[in-house]
């Protein structure tokens, strides 16, 4: 433990954000961190818990107390190589994780936890700076060659984990860069995309073989990389999002939330726009602009749009209010539901719960407005709780750009999954365990929202992990991957 009265002494301060005003004007990251002397005064907050609940909170197992401890004794190399032994890619988390981690913390109980993500993120930043980071390649190689389709936070992870024991992982990627969701789905004012083109030459240099623009399933067939690979792992992500069925849906205006997302991000590549794909330029400057679902995907189409210079922005959920506050009794040391203020909601934006949309409105072919309805959540025959409208509190919203953000319903179907011939679980997600991640097709593993359906960054991490130490050892016969 670092400092025995830390906690008592110290009061939680995290890293700072620039102005709206300000950070509405660039695409830039706009986080402050904190110094060295503040970070260690943070660090000496824990506890050291003689049953640490962070880490039930941490999908990678992170020692959370252990690399607190190292940079309140100032030895940040050891907190870095502590760290970096259960997470690949502790800059994508410090900065895009809700940091389930602090609502585990016991100092979370008085609403006052360590201000662990913070603490993660400076340390791997740190470990760039200071060129402590640096490719790890296997001493030698086992011949074995394995085939990644997806290069999101799971193929990465599992091809990073793969080509340290030895293996020959090539990742293949449809979009024309790499980085999956990471690149395409995350806005750079949250991530910029120079994190993780340093990650991928660290790891080209470790061995992994990179194919982008290479699509599996229409560029080549599923059989054709199993009989060029030993193992098959897919990792494709969860992509087929969730539509709204409503009349009025097949007006122009209306679109899917990561074609918005995924053109931005092309354009502050300065890539051509895939604009055949999305049916042209989406841009939500001088509109008014309506985000239905309330999770990040929803808060990062406010932030861009309002970066876009928006008329005006309204985002629309499903599900009632949430309490301010959460009963930490019943709650603690669980993910609460409470309410949540993003960034890109105090940047601005009207937000409006428990609302349904009828139908879109449009004149000319484009929308207009929308034609919504209040809902009351009352328990069903069954018991569960199901939604019913509220009699005369039907409304209409101005709307010239209406983004759907209302999650994933799993894996496309086409192409890689279709030609895998793996059996699906209920949800429509590909069919595997946790123990060995194998699917029912011989030789074909699957790992990260593929599997598991729509989730965070950390749970994919961990599944690529994880799924890595699976395929090593089936490969093997045994493993000194950790799990």
């Amino acid at each position: 433990m670092g400092k025995p009265t830390g906690f008592l002494e110290i009061e939680r301060r995290d890293r700072g954000y620039d102005k709206p005003s300000a950070r509405l004007k660039t695409w830039k990251e706009f986080v402050h961190p904190l110094s060295a002397p503040e970070l260690r005064q943070q660090a000496a907050r824990c506890m050291s818990c003689g049953v640490p609940f962070c880490h039930q909170g941490c999908p990678v197992n992170n020692q959370i107390p252990d690399f607190n401890e190292l940079i309140y004794r100032d030895q940040w190399q050891a907190a870095l190589e502590n760290l970096q032994s259960t997470n690949n890619f502790p800059e994508f988390t410090g900065r895009i994780c809700p940091a389930p981690c602090e609502a585990s913390c016991t100092l979370n109980i008085d609403d006052n936890p360590v201000t662990i993500k913070t603490i993660e993120c400076q340390i791997v930043d740190r470990g760039w700076e200071e060129g402590w980071i640096t490719p790890q390649p296997s001493p030698r190689g086992t011949g074995k060659r394995v085939a990644v389709v997806g290069s999101g936070p799971a193929g990465l992870a599992c091809a990073q984990q793969l080509a340290r024991a030895g293996h020959a992982p090539t990742v293949f990627e449809k979009s024309d860069r790499i980085g999956g969701l990471l690149r395409y789905g995350i806005p750079d004012f949250k991530m910029e995309k120079h994190l993780i083109d340093r990650r991928i030459r660290q790891m080209e240099a470790e061995g992994v073989i990179f194919r982008a623009n290479f699509e599996v399933g229409a560029n080549v067939t599923v059989q054709r990389l199993l009989d060029d690979y030993d193992v098959l792992v897919m990792a494709g992500g969860a992509e087929a999002p969730r539509d709204l069925e409503a009349p009025g849906r097949e007006l122009a205006g209306i679109h899917f939330a990561m074609d918005f997302l995924a053109q931005q991000n092309k354009r502050n590549a300065g890539d051509p726009e895939d604009v055949a794909a999305s049916g042209g330029t989406i841009s939500a400057k001088d509109k008014h602009v309506v985000v239905i679902g309330g999770g990040d995907t929803g808060s990062d189409c406010i932030g861009t749009s309002n970066r876009q210079g928006a008329a005006s922005v309204v985002q629309l959920e499903i599900m009632p209010q949430p309490p301010e506050h959460e009963n930490k009794a019943l709650t603690w040391p669980d993910w609460p539901l409470k309410l949540r203020t993003s960034s890109s909601q105090e940047e601005g934006c009207e937000r409006d719960f428990a609302v349904a949309t009828r139908r879109a409105i449009g004149k000319d072919g484009r929308v207009t407005a929308l034609e919504c309805v209040r809902l009351e959540w009352v328990p069903g025959p069954d018991g569960r709780m199901q939604t019913r409208e509220v009699q005369g509190s039907e409304f209409e919203l101005k709307a010239d750009l209406v983004l759907l953000a209302m999650g994933f319903l799993g894996p496309r179907k086409t192409g890689l999954v279709e030609q895998s011939e793996a059996a699906l679980d209920p949800r429509g997600n590909v069919a595997a365990n946790v123990a060995d991640y194998r699917t029912s097709a011989p030789n074909i593993f699957a790992c990260g929202d593929m599997r598991r359906g729509q989730s965070l960054v950390v749970w994919a991490i961990r599944e690529g992990r994880q799924c890595a130490r699976a395929v090593d050892e089936y490969l093997m016969g045994s493993t000194k991957l950790p799990r």
